[in-house]
């Protein structure tokens, strides 16, 4: 018998997107242990992410008590609207999800964690959600080429004083390890950073790195 209970519902945006989002809840057996809720945001939807490449990491947090949401953005998976190549139009989305957890979970505190390209777009949304009160990246794309997409994201995760986490493997192919200790040499607020050896950029999208990405959101939650 699992540990946690999913429920599916539609949150409409600003501009009038309905995205499909899961919430997951630990069964009323388990100890809850606080308001805090995780609102996860997929990869790339244009290079086919989705939600589903979070549900482990959701299961995971549910299963230690925690309520975590996912969703798909704008034109992933059972979404309506059309994906945007820069990611600009999906920051309403992630808005759209934590407003929608303020009004329906009674929760004021919100973890955002961001894998891939969802990092850059939870990273725009930090400091336009004051409920937010921390930010977690799962292999932030950084790197030059990537910059070209999301390059104009940089700056308000990087200026946001709420406290950041950013997780990456070492052979991530769209971020250097150098690349990435130069960015957050010019954050601001507390910056944590944990590199993965010898992972690359979709491995750490991939089931097999669900739990300890788990592993290590739970102390940051608790640092919060």
């Amino acid at each position: 018998m699992s540990n946690y209970t999913v429920e599916s519902t539609k949150v409409e945006t600003i501009d009038g997107a309905k995205l499909h989002t899961r919430l997951f809840k630990p069964t009323e057996e388990l100890d809850v242990k606080d308001n805090l809720v995780i609102v996860l945001v997929h990869p790339f939807s244009i290079l086919g992410g989705c939600q589903g490449l979070l549900k482990g990491i959701a299961v995971g947090l549910a299963e230690k008590g925690y309520k975590a949401v996912t969703f798909d953005m704008r034109g992933a998976g059972k979404s309506t609207g059309r994906a945007s190549l820069s990611g600009f139009a999906e920051i309403k989305d992630v808005i759209a999800v934590c407003k929608w957890v303020c009004e329906n979970l009674s929760s004021d505190r919100i973890l955002l964690v961001g894998s891939s390209a969802g990092a850059p777009i939870a990273g725009s949304a930090v400091d336009e959600i004051k409920e937010v009160v921390g930010y977690v990246s799962i292999g932030y794309p950084f790197g030059m080429f990537a910059s070209i997409l999301f390059g104009r994201h940089h700056k308000a995760v990087l200026n946001s004083p709420k406290p950041k986490l950013f997780v990456m493997g070492t052979r991530d192919g769209f971020t250097s390890v150098k690349q990435l200790q130069h960015k957050l040499s010019s954050a601001v607020g507390r910056v944590e950073k944990h590199l993965i050896e010898r992972a690359s950029h979709f491995q750490m999208e991939g089931p097999e790195f669900d739990n300890q990405m788990v592993d290590l959101i739970l102390p940051f939650i608790s640092s919060l």
